[in-house]
């Protein structure tokens, strides 16, 4: 398997296919995007990793600044824009009543959510799947993304639709982004 990420080395998604860089989901407004787990722009532990990698799929505890009071629903999406794939791998998509301040570990569990989140598909099934990038790929970059909504967000007639839409199609039915917030970390396997 390493051979494989040595020869995939060079082969990466890329940071433009990002939800993050989604023209709908634009806004100047940030939030402050943060976990106690792992700091910005740093290693995420082995916990937080998927269960091929040596992890538990445990999602890291998430905290942010408040939302602009006319705030309906946040978003959260997960991504890899380093995987050698054509566009970034999705890792989680979450929908947070407005009200929810932080996410303890766990909380995207599909099984188990916490209260006030609603775990979506993934590019993985459902709920969070930890890093498991392959092995001699180099470090891969995990952007956790959270997007304050105007407006609820709906992908068809029926709240079952939005259940079982793809990740993409989400993040390209949501808009009228009132402030984003972006944690960023890294997680490589030998």
């Amino acid at each position: 398997m390493a051979l494989l990420g040595k020869l995939l080395r060079n082969r990466r998604a890329g940071q433009a296919g990002l939800a993050w860089n989604s023209p709908n989901l634009a806004s100047e407004n940030t939030l402050t995007l943060s976990s106690p787990d792992f700091e910005h722009e740093a290693t995420i532990p082995t916990v937080h990793a998927g269960k091929r990698a040596g992890g538990k799929d445990l999602s890291p505890a998430l905290t942010w600044s408040p939302p602009p009071a006319d705030t309906a629903q946040l978003l959260l999406v997960i991504e890899d824009p380093d995987a050698p794939t054509p566009v970034p791998f999705n890792h989680g998509v979450a929908l947070l009543d407005a009200s929810v301040t932080s996410l303890a570990q766990g909380a995207l569990d599909a099984r188990n959510p916490a209260s006030g989140v609603r775990v979506l598909r993934s590019g993985g099934g459902r709920g969070y799947l930890g890093p498991a990038p392959i092995k001699g790929h180099g470090p891969h970059r995990y952007v956790f993304q959270l997007f304050a909504l105007a407006r609820p967000l709906t992908a068809g007639p029926s709240d079952a639709a939005l259940d079982s839409a793809k990740p993409r199609d989400v993040v390209a039915a949501a808009g009228d982004v009132l402030a984003r917030g972006r944690l960023d970390g890294f997680y490589e396997r030998p």
